[in-house]
């Protein structure tokens, strides 16, 4: 059976809006960036090597489309990303670049039989009106949290107010786990 697994920066509040450059609606866009560090990068791609496909909603989609296929590192993490299919929750988009094809129908269907068929593991990043979908339906098995030490005060969170309540593992920790105000 195939895994979900969720890989997300997350503020201390839980805002996962816009943590690099895309808009967030009170402006507050790139707040990850000042606490990325090389153990992040490199946890980050350890995760995206593992993953089989991307699993995208459709803005994150047309996000990482405009900005990776140009991109380039030493290290090969743009390589992975740019080569790995991904699949795209769309209703609106019908033809789609950047190796990937379009989910059409209800998203949480269209997972559900992904993973009772398959035997990959599908790779979230951003996409988190998706995310909240598929936690709610109880189709996400892995989270990847990236928590930052600042706080947004607004945006979209991981987990909603309301949400049930979901038990999880801690599978482990790594990076600094101080923080103060300025």
């Amino acid at each position: 059976m195939a895994r979900v697994i969720v890989s997300e920066f997350v503020a201390l509040d839980g805002v996962v809006e816009a943590p690099g450059g895309e808009e967030h609606p009170d402006g507050k866009n790139k707040w990850a960036m000042p606490y990325f560090s090389p153990d992040m990068g490199d946890e980050t791609f350890a995760i995206l090597k593992q993953a089989d496909a991307l699993l995208l909603g459709r803005r994150s989609y047309e996000h990482f489309a405009a900005a990776w296929p140009s991109m380039t590192d030493e290290a090969g993490f743009a390589d992975r990303m740019n080569s790995l299919p991904k699949l795209v929750v769309t209703s609106t988009l019908d033809r789609l670049d950047w190796n990937a094809t379009p989910l059409k129908g209800d998203p949480v269907a269209e997972v559900r039989e992904l993973k009772e068929s398959g035997s990959r593991d599908l790779l979230i990043m951003g996409s988190i009106q998706l995310v909240h979908a598929l936690a709610d339906a109880g189709l996400i098995d892995k989270y990847h949290l990236f928590v930052h030490p600042v706080i947004i005060g607004s945006g979209k969170r991981l987990f909603r107010e309301g949400n049930p309540v979901i038990g999880l593992h801690l599978a482990g920790t790594t990076g600094s786990a101080a923080a103060s105000s300025r």
